[in-house]
């Protein structure tokens, strides 16, 4: 497999750390072909654990943005990153490059995880909170997570702004409003391909600017 990135060294030589350096890590990620995601997930399929790593580190940020975007919890969107990474690992092997970029095709694994993560900690309230039971007390938000939630939204809307109209309208269809990519094409009625290489080109700049915005 190729180098990743224009600087030309492998992203998986990089020393491991933590997923909280990850995800407040101050520099922005170098722009990455398709081609070198592509060889990227191949090589997850074949095993490789630091083809996985170079992934993760290329792509949580964004995965990690949706997330918290969805759960509204810091904490909920970091258990939710992990176990997208967990399902790219195992599921590495049925990627699809004619179904839509590798990058797409994590965020949908991460929208379907945060989802039902969402809708889980709904039921588990709704199953903990009976009509006969005393009600509980109540107990106002965490401020640090508050703000942090706060903080990642802010950070999604200044991201958006990099796009074009397009691209906008079609990823917030296919993530936020739950659509195929099929069904995006639909509703707007616009060719497949176009709404995929939309979908491609408007991940990748958010991908950038979440990046830099990190780092300010």
């Amino acid at each position: 497999m190729g180098t990743v990135g224009s600087s030309g060294k492998d992203p998986r030589e990089c020393q491991p750390t933590t997923l909280g350096h990850l995800l407040y890590a101050d520099n922005a990620r170098a722009v990455v072909s398709e081609k070198d995601w592509v060889g990227l997930i191949q090589s997850v399929a074949a095993g490789d654990q630091l083809a996985l790593r170079a992934l993760y580190e290329q792509a949580h940020r964004i995965v990690y943005t949706l997330a918290v975007r969805i759960t509204s919890n810091r904490e909920t969107a970091e258990e939710v990153t992990v176990d997208v990474f967990h399902d790219v690992w195992r599921r590495a092997a049925t990627y699809d490059a004619s179904g839509g970029s590798v990058v797409g095709w994590i965020m949908n694994q991460a929208r379907s995880r945060a989802i039902d993560r969402l809708r889980f900690e709904q039921r588990k309230k709704r199953v903990n909170t009976s009509a006969d039971s005393p009600a509980p007390a109540a107990v106002g938000p965490d401020p640090a997570e508050a703000l942090d939630v706060r903080e990642q939204g802010r950070l999604l809307r200044e991201a958006l702004s990099v796009l074009t109209p397009a691209e906008r309208q079609t990823i917030e269809a296919a993530f936020f409003s739950e659509l195929t990519y099929q069904e995006v094409a639909v509703r707007f009625d616009q060719p497949l391909g176009t709404v995929k290489t939309r979908i491609r080109s408007g991940l990748d700049k958010l991908r950038q600017a979440l990046g830099r915005l990190k780092g300010t």
